[in-house]
């Protein structure tokens, strides 16, 4: 079975039992988005490729724990071997660092503004990196929105400087105001990510209602002209009601635009919970259309160093799932 055919079965499920050996540095935590404050994750590998699982006693998945990252995948009546890769405080091989852990808005498939977490210190960020800077070559950051965007923008801004001291690439995906591309291009970020979210602005309107869709394009056509190809993403939900052609559309309008999008299979969770994910035949479709749509407009997710895209586990990317 091909990786991609295997992975879009994986994603499907998105969750797996853990047992055998301890396995605690393996388990992710997040402090941001549709996973915040569940159970944790974690990232089973093979080979190069990876793909990551919500920690579910209940799930039909079962990983086994042999020690010392090998692991054996239970699933469908096949053992297949792999290994747990050790997250960087939510992906392997980045710092992926939300900076406030709570939100003033209220998307209806995010957890995030009922657990209402907390702000990180610049020292304690600073800390954190230096604590596995040792086996990550990158640095992501990613924030809620405590009281504005204009006061969140600023307080990141803060981090991001202080993180330039590592000098590893940083990628940044926050909710943006007008000028959040153009000062974080001359604070020397390398790549940047503004989440569409939805496939529609009908849905978008539904499903975030507090945010502004019109200003996140804004936010990203201006980041392709400073960033440049291949170095401007986007996250979009699939599963939240949308047709296949309205996806399709909204693939090819970010691809036209110079964005790389990020197709992310619901986690259904929040005022979601009970939502079926996209099941594995729909994934492979997206994928088919996602790879044709890249190709078509010249972008390329292989250059992506920083954030989802470089990091793959929760969703199938063309040119790095092959």
């Amino acid at each position: 079975m091909q990786w991609k055919e295997l992975k879009a079965r994986l994603l499907e499920a998105g969750s797996a039992s853990l047992s055998g050996e301890p396995a605690e540095q393996f388990i992710a935590r997040s402090a941001a988005g549709p996973g915040a404050g569940g159970e944790g994750s974690v990232f089973f590998a093979m080979g190069s490729h990876r793909v990551k699982f919500s920690l579910d006693p209940l799930s039909p998945l079962e990983i086994v724990h042999r020690g010392n990252g090998a692991a054996d995948l239970y699933f469908g009546g096949d053992l297949i071997s792999g290994r747990l890769l050790e997250p960087g405080f939510h992906c392997p091989d980045q710092a992926s660092i939300t900076v406030t852990g709570n939100c003033m808005f209220r998307c209806r498939y995010c957890t995030v503004p009922k657990i209402r977490g907390r702000r990180k210190s610049v020292s304690e960020i600073m800390a954190m990196v230096e604590s596995i800077r040792h086996r990550i070559h990158a640095i992501s950051v990613t924030s809620g929105v405590q009281e504005s965007t204009e006061e969140e923008e600023a307080y990141v801004l803060e981090v991001v400087k202080h993180l330039r001291f590592f000098n590893l690439p940083i990628g940044v995906s926050v909710y943006p105001t007008e000028m959040t591309p153009d000062r974080l291009k001359e604070l020397g970020v390398c790549e940047v990510k503004f989440n569409l979210e939805a496939a529609t602005p009908a849905l978008f309107a539904v499903m975030c209602p507090d945010l502004d869709y019109d200003r996140l394009w804004q936010a990203l056509d201006r980041s392709v002209e400073l960033f440049g190809k291949n170095r401007v993403f986007s996250n979009v939900i699939i599963g939240l009601g949308e047709t296949d052609e309205e996806l399709e559309a909204c693939i090819r309008k970010l691809t036209a635009h110079g964005v790389i999008p990020v197709l992310r299979p619901l986690n259904p969770v929040g005022e979601l919970a009970g939502t079926p994910r996209p099941s594995a035949e729909r994934l492979k479709k997206v994928f088919a259309l996602h790879e044709q749509a890249l190709a078509a407009d010249g972008l390329d997710t292989r250059p992506a160093r920083t954030m989802c895209t470089a990091c793959t586990g929760c969703d199938l990317v063309p040119g790095r799932d092959e």
